[in-house]
């Protein structure tokens, strides 16, 4: 099969980094979104200022309203939204193409994982999972970057992974759509956690502890949910883990150190705060901990805070003062 076109769905900030370094990859890209002046600014100016700034964008990228068939798909939409967004597609886009995912989050209601919601939307399409350490103005500035891209055939994995490389942007192929798909949802979750106590002056020796119980925490589910362990020790379990839950350029990071400073929910948002993926994710993966009977504190205590039922020193001293047993 030919992978030579890819057709990008969104044009948000990762949609327009995935689509730059598909370009630089020597794909010819072309990036849908519903904005008509967006498309002219990216057509005529080479920019994505909303998003990206001043970032000149490469000039394999087209810009249009509506998708077109090309070789691959790649899905960049917030999590919540993956539904609407295949769902509007012409079902010829999808058949029989590789739809790459790229949303780390899952979905309200359903509990479902975006490949599981792919395969209720297009059973044809042939659904990937793309997660690991990565932030879009990086990838987008074509500084190194490593990720994850897991299928479920190895041969067509690691072919889509060489497709989508380029000189900084590295894909590596994995078998283990499960376990991609939970770490990529459960990390935002753990880094509302530790934006929340950085934000209330917890310490740093309190957020290390946080990082570590989390790693435990996300391998019972990632376990629970079929998935391999093994998947937690590589870039898209420890290595996606840290960079979100220590950077204040993640989104779910900086909207849990407002978390931190006392500030709820609805007053984060209405500030203009930019969307933090874990905000949907923590009820849906505490309702699926409970589904699953996984011992799941850290993710539980986060729901605590987002509905104002605890503050966060209060959450963190519940969490240390907890029976003591050996560490697993």
């Amino acid at each position: 099969m030919a992978l030579e076109t890819v057709s990008v769905i969104g044009g948000g900030s990762w949609g327009t980094a995935l689509a730059q370094a598909a370009a630089m990859a020597g794909r010819s890209v072309q990036l849908i979104v519903r904005d008509t002046a967006q498309v002219e600014e990216i057509n005529s100016r080479r920019t994505n200022a909303r998003y990206l700034g001043a970032q000149v964008l490469h000039e394999r990228i087209t810009a249009a309203n509506m998708a077109t068939e090309a070789d691959i798909v790649i899905l960049a939409v917030p999590a919540q939204s993956s539904r609407t967004a295949l769902g509007a597609l012409p079902p010829p886009l999808l058949a029989g193409k590789p739809v790459v995912l790229s949303a780390k989050g899952l979905e309200t209601g359903t509990l479902l994982r975006q490949s599981q919601i792919l395969a209720d939307i297009a059973p044809e399409a042939t659904g990937y999972v793309l997660s690991g350490p990565s932030f879009a103005a990086d990838v987008a500035a074509g500084r190194p970057t490593a990720v994850t891209l897991a299928g479920d055939d190895a041969e067509a994995t690691s072919l889509l992974a060489a497709a989508l490389a380029g000189p900084t942007f590295r894909p590596y192929a994995a078998d283990d759509r499960i376990g991609v798909e939970i770490a990529g949802a459960l990390k935002n979750v753990y880094a509302l956690a530790c934006g929340a106590v950085e934000g209330a002056q917890l310490g740093a020796s309190a957020r290390s502890a946080l990082i570590a119980r989390a790693f435990a925490e996300m391998s019972r589910m990632v376990s629970a949910m079929g998935g391999s362990a093994s998947t937690l020790t590589g870039l898209a379990g420890l290595g996606d883990l840290t960079l979100t839950c220590t950077s204040v350029q993640s989104r779910n990071y900086q909207f849990g150190m407002a978390l931190g400073r006392g500030q709820t929910v609805d007053e984060i948002m209405t500030s203009g705060a930019k969307l933090a993926e874990g905000v949907a994710t923590t009820p849906v993966a505490d309702a699926l901990a409970r589904d699953l009977g996984v011992d799941a504190p850290l993710i539980a205590a986060m729901q605590a805070v987002l509905t104002s039922q605890a503050d966060i020193a209060t959450v963190v001293a519940g969490l240390m003062s907890r029976p003591l047993k050996r560490e697993d």
